[in-house]
């Protein structure tokens, strides 16, 4: 029963991998096809349903943590997710705004380079067992280039959009109301943007970490 159970666990999380990886892929093809074509403007209107679709399914993942299915650690997995999640759905579909901002495209590359090589390396380890060491090395060391083009472009996407936030007043609950309660969303974004402060060099360290120690014991092998 074990056995079975473990076959239906590799097979899931090989499909899971590599139809995100298609997705992301898309996402990349289509971002570069784009800038060459039409310029930066135009990107995001190009990609945002592919986009969408591929970050949304991250959310899984954050299952698969809770549930056991896979081991990493959920505080290292429910911010990254958590925070793509909120500038792709809270801001960048919020706010029509900002979807022709230049930083949308170097978002995207880093977003869709960085989890192309790490859904093609866990795909690959589950459908096969292991991964080629080449790929190995590039899911443990893309993020060294990728992760900072890619968080500043979260922060710049999310400063872009306060003007738009004040002004509209979406997603905020004025007062008074029955519920006798109030919330504003422009804040909200910059509690978000203050949590990046210490967030991304515990991420950042977290990640060299993980690097560390993938390519030491690949050595030792």
């Amino acid at each position: 029963m074990a056995g079975v159970l473990s076959l239906l666990r590799r097979l899931y999380l090989s499909a899971y991998n590599w139809i995100v990886f298609a997705g992301w892929f898309q996402v990349l093809f289509l971002t570069l096809k784009t800038l060459k074509e039409s310029g930066y403007e135009h990107v995001y209107s190009t990609v945002e349903k592919p986009l969408l679709l591929a970050q949304s399914a991250a959310f899984l993942e954050i299952l698969h943590g809770i549930i056991g299915l896979v081991r990493s650690p959920i505080t290292a997995t429910l911010p990254q997710i958590g925070s793509r999640l909120y500038v792709v759905w809270g801001i960048l579909y919020s706010f029509p705004e900002v979807q022709k901002h230049p930083l949308i495209s170097s978002l995207v590359i880093s977003w869709s380079i960085t989890e192309i090589v790490r859904y093609s390396f866990f795909g690959t380890k589950e459908a096969f067992g292991s991964a080629p060491y080449w790929l190995l090395w590039l899911r443990y060391s893309t993020f060294l280039v990728l992760y900072p083009t890619g968080i500043s472009s979260e922060i710049g996407m999310i400063y872009n959009a306060l003007p738009f936030m004040k002004e509209s007043g979406m997603y905020s609950v004025r007062m008074p109301n029955k519920w006798n309660f109030s919330f504003d969303y422009f804040y909200m974004a910059i509690v978000v943007l203050a949590i990046y402060v210490p967030g991304i060099p515990h991420l950042y360290g977290y990640m060299l970490g993980q690097r560390k120690k993938a390519l030491m014991k690949t050595k030792k092998e």
